[in-house]
């Protein structure tokens, strides 16, 4: 009997706006098909989703989930997943990315060493919330979308309230129904790593550690797996090598300290992880396609800053 097709996963890479790091998709194109995509995706920041109209099925973690109008997404970074519309129809979206850890890093105070949920112990069925249920939930959601669309004074500073208001009440929902214990969660920890998450301890660690030496034996142990199978599949997942993926989230980094501080590119370059200016500058202006220098001058454009979403990445799982 043939061994069932592995899925498709995708990584998708989006970078945040460099004055106010939350990214705001909305409008009609993005309406979803009702056609059940053999992709799953990931994206390397959180993402709220706020569906307006109709209704479908999302997939997390292995669990088919129905959504509809009404509802409110929460998906953590890394976690895989797909969203198709009921037959005949095709649901209206507005998406918020953002990354708690940088956007609150100043503002949340909290005894855990990090601000985002257990991603082991997520549920699919408490990554959606239904208005009728949660309907504060909904009317924050929906009110950082308008504040982003409509820019209006001060609408920066409304936002980023109301979106850390709606990450609170999203932590607390989620802290209520964390009920695993820690045995299952080490179950569901072992399961995953031998499924589509295998690499997230690795995706967990760059984002956090990007600016830290680092070798390849070091990070497939993180994900137990021999140094031979851990670049493979890596790969597989991420379409480059982990020495390409740790470079590029350097120089996404150096690109935000370019623009937003007067530091030299020395330091920059020393900041981010590299142990040489030459090095610095050759991998910047292979992923940049021009030095550093020449990226700081014209970075106050807004088409320069659109040149530091540098990453998509699809490959086999």
């Amino acid at each position: 009997m043939p061994k069932p097709k592995k899925p498709v996963i995708e990584y998708r890479h989006y970078s945040l706006p460099i004055d106010f790091p939350v990214l705001l998709l909305s409008g009609d194109r993005w309406r979803i098909s009702d056609i059940k995509s053999e992709h799953l995706h990931f994206h390397n920041h959180m993402e709220i989703g706020i569906c307006y109209s109709d209704g479908g099925i999302m997939e997390i973690k292995g669990e088919s989930v129905p959504f509809r109008a009404g509802d409110v997404t929460f998906i953590p970074r890394y976690l895989p997943h797909t969203t198709y519309s009921s037959p005949n129809n095709a649901s209206l979206w507005a998406y918020i990315f953002f990354s708690p850890e940088e956007l609150f890093r100043h503002s949340l105070k909290t005894s855990q060493s990090h601000i985002e949920p257990n991603l082991w112990a997520i549920q699919g069925t408490n990554c959606i919330l239904n208005k009728e249920q949660y309907p504060k939930i909904h009317t924050l959601a929906t009110s950082v979308v308008e504040e982003i669309k409509q820019q209006s004074p001060y609408y920066r500073e409304s936002a980023y309230g109301l979106l850390m208001s709606l990450y609170i009440e999203l932590l607390r929902i989620h802290a209520s129904s964390e009920r695993l214990s820690s045995q299952d969660q080490e179950r569901e920890r072992e399961r995953d790593l031998q499924g589509d998450l295998v690499i997230s301890p690795v995706l967990e660690f760059i984002t956090k550690n990007y600016m830290m030496p680092v070798t390849i034996d070091y990070l497939a142990d993180l994900c137990h797996l021999s140094t031979t199978h851990f670049r493979r599949k890596f790969h597989e997942i991420m379409g480059t090598t982990p020495l390409d993926f740790l470079n590029s989230t350097r120089i996404e980094e150096a690109c935000k300290r370019l623009k937003s501080t007067e530091a030299s590119i020395l330091s920059i370059s020393e900041q981010v992880g590299f142990r040489s200016i030459s090095s610095f500058n050759r991998c910047f202006a292979k992923l940049m396609g021009e030095s550093p220098k020449a990226w700081r001058k014209g970075a106050h454009t807004e088409a320069q800053s659109a040149k530091a979403s540098i990453l998509e990445f699809t490959g086999w799982v």
